[in-house]
């Protein structure tokens, strides 16, 4: 079963999508019928299939999640303790367990089965630019 790992760059908070990323290696991979799962190998960040089309859309998801969860300066958060990493460190950890780690994606034809304006996009929750590793299993 074909397998593999993306590492994607982030520059601060914010959807990066890396759809034509999975929809090349469901091509090579050859599989005609399957599932493609979609794994973040991290815990402050995470996945979500969202729409491509109006980037006013990921715009309004990152401002709805700041919102949700702010830094850990803010008032609303003196609870956390975890804060190792700094103010968007604990923040960063509740965004991601209120999205998904992993994604599952079906194959027919040889391509994944995504709507019109569907993107696969890492959902990244930390201030500071980081290297995220994704990893990508075919399973027919």
């Amino acid at each position: 079963m074909p397998q593999s790992t993306l590492t994607l760059s982030t520059s601060g908070p914010g959807l990066y999508e890396f759809t034509d990323r999975v929809a090349a290696f469901v091509r090579g991979a050859g599989t005609e019928t399957g599932v493609v799962t979609v794994f973040v190998r991290h815990t402050s960040c995470s996945l979500v299939i969202q729409e491509n089309a109006d980037p006013d859309v990921r715009r309004d998801l990152d401002a709805f999640f700041r919102r949700l969860v702010p830094p850990s300066t803010d008032p609303s958060m003196r609870w956390v303790v975890h804060t190792t990493e700094g103010p968007d460190d604990m923040p960063a950890h509740i965004k991601a367990a209120l999205t998904a780690v992993s994604l599952s994606i079906p194959v027919s034809g040889g391509r994944m089965v995504l709507g019109t304006w569907q993107g696969i996009y890492l959902f990244e929750h930390r201030d500071s630019p980081h290297r995220r590793e994704v990893v990508l299993h075919l399973g027919a």
